[in-house]
This record gives structure tokens, C-alpha cells and sequence, in this order.
């Protein structure tokens, strides 16, 4: 989804188009977690536990789909309007990790919603490139390779 919103808004942006159709309602709320922020907890984890039980690396935080796609377009520089297709399906109306065990062992994201999506957005143009692919499941996209891949493939 994120990678889908930032070309859908650039592409926007260049042509000039007054509106944006994003699908769905804009009230699910999904949790987002830059992929430097990923690395760090990897390493905090590998360094501080050695538990059996799983631990969910997240921020702990949600936003509708509505905010982060007005983000989006800030970031973007996009200034026409939004609208929603709620003939479109939603999904899971939430998505948020329970982080309470990582937060026990001190680690906290560092990275908000707006600052990962500029610096996303400012990897895929450095070579001038918009991110075309896209991710169904936010936790495919955190891997910095991953998104140098989706950047390798985007249109010039």
C-alpha cells in the first residue's frame, strides 16, 4: 500500500490531475514502521533477548488510511483533492501490533509516519525514479533492499 499511494500521488502530482481516488472508506487504521526502525529493533533485540516467546516489532501506533494518505500527498508535494471508492473493499478494519514486550526492553521506533514516507520518497527520486510496486502486506516493504528493489523497477 505504501508504495502504491506514494506512485499513485506522484503520478498525480506530474499529470496534474485535481483528484486522487484512493480505495475503500479511509477508516481502517494500519500501523506503519520505517525500515531503519526495523533494522534497530533487530539488532536491539539480538542483543537484549534470548526469550522463547515471540516479540512484535511495531510502533505501537495506528493511523486511518484517510491520514496517511493526506501524508502521502504532503510528501509527495500533491496539492489537489482526495477521494475514497468505498465500493472498494476496506480489509481489516485494524491492524496493530501489541509492542508492550519490545517497550519492556527499552526499544521504541524513533521514526514517524511523515519523516519514513519522506525519506522513502526521497530514496525512490534520487535516481529519478518513482516506486511502482506494489505491497499487499505493509510488513513486506520494511527491508531497505526491498525497497531499493521496488526503486531498481520503477519507471525512469
Amino acid at each position: 500500500m505504501v508504495a502504491a499511494l506514494i506512485r499513485r500521488f506522484h503520478e498525480a502530482k506530474e499529470a496534474g490531475a485535481a483528484s486522487v481516488v484512493v480505495w475503500g472508506t479511509g477508516t481502517p487504521q494500519r500501523e506503519f514502521l520505517y525500515v531503519d526502525d526495523m533494522a534497530d529493533a533487530c539488532v536491539h533485540l539480538m542483543k537484549t533477548y534470548s526469550g522463547a516467546e515471540l516479540v512484535n516489532i511495531g510502533t505501537g501506533e495506528d493511523i486511518t488510511i484517510a491520514e496517511f494518505a493526506r501524508v502521502v500527498a504532503e510528501v509527495v508535494g500533491y496539492g489537489g483533492t482526495i477521494s475514497f471508492d468505498p465500493s472498494r473493499p476496506d480489509g481489516t478494519p485494524r491492524k496493530l501490533l501489541d509492542v508492550s514486550r519490545l517497550a519492556g526492553l527499552g526499544w521504541r521506533a524513533r521514526t514517524s509516519v511523515q519523516d519514513g514516507l519522506k525519506r522513502a520518497y526521497r530514496i525512490c527520486r534520487k535516481s529519478r525514479r518513482v516506486c511502482i510496486c506494489q505491497f499487499n502486506r505493509p510488513a513486506r516493504g520494511k527491508w531497505r533492499a526491498a525497497l531499493q528493489r521496488i526503486c531498481d523497477k520503477a519507471l525512469p
